[in-house]
């Protein structure tokens, strides 16, 4: 596995991201791939790149429970837009929530484990039928994201960071080129947005991902603790 990802690295070193998408759909892994997307701040754009490709590649949400319900309104808008054919809502075990976050406030008092319960576990589930997945992350976004690699191993799958190399004036032009909506709260300064209880807007110097898990050591959900050329964390 490990060997795969890093020939997929050296294939798509100066690859451009139209390319390492449709490879990655149609080729290296045809019907085992699917999507990871929040339909956060950035995320039409991978959304748009993936419909140019195959619009029956399937889209998984997080259905957490506890997004703002501007992102909702983001997702059904986007998936409209797109025409995806299989987009799918990840939600938490009832069980796993009635056992340990009765209150819903487990994001308050452990929110590793509420990324855990509603986040981790959703997707570990939904991921069993394929091979590969697809992120949204870039080098640019976090110190701990700087040597992201395009292809990587996670818990025995490949996982793709087609957009790893963009930086945020790419980001921007995308989005007037592709003509794309906005994530309803980025002009209201949500940079990066999760779910409502964990997200601030930035302030003036931070970088885009601040407004997370502010006020704590957290910088991850857990979907994306690390990343190595052989297993992830």
């Amino acid at each position: 596995m490990a060997a795969r990802a890093e020939w997929l690295n050296r294939r798509w070193a100066d690859a451009p991201t139209e390319r390492i998408l449709a490879e990655a759909i149609e080729l290296a892994f045809e019907g085992r791939i699917a999507v990871v997307s929040s339909f956060g701040a950035e995320a039409a754009i991978l959304l748009h790149l993936v419909a140019q490709v195959d619009k029956s590649t399937p889209i998984l949400f997080l259905e957490t429970g506890k997004h703002f319900l501007e992102t909702l309104t983001y997702r059904d808008i986007l998936i409209d837009r797109f025409g995806f054919t299989d987009a799918r809502s990840l939600e938490p075990d009832p069980a796993d929530l009635a056992r340990e976050d009765t209150a819903g406030d487990l994001w308050s008092r452990n929110p590793d484990r509420c990324c855990h319960l509603r986040k981790v576990v959703p997707l570990d589930k939904a991921l069993r039928e394929f091979d590969a997945w697809i992120t949204g992350r870039k080098r640019y976004q976090t110190a701990q994201r700087a040597a992201l690699p395009i292809a990587e191993v996670s818990d025995g799958k490949i996982k793709i960071n087609p957009l790893a190399t963009w930086n945020e004036a790419q980001i921007n032009q995308a989005f007037r080129d592709f003509r794309l909506p906005r994530h309803p709260l980025f002009d209201d300064g949500y940079a990066s947005i999760g779910c409502a209880p964990c997200t601030r807007r930035i302030l003036e110097g931070e970088d885009s991902r601040a407004g997370r898990w502010s006020g704590s050591e957290k910088t991850e959900c857990g979907i994306h603790f690390g990343f190595t050329d052989g297993e992830g964390i």
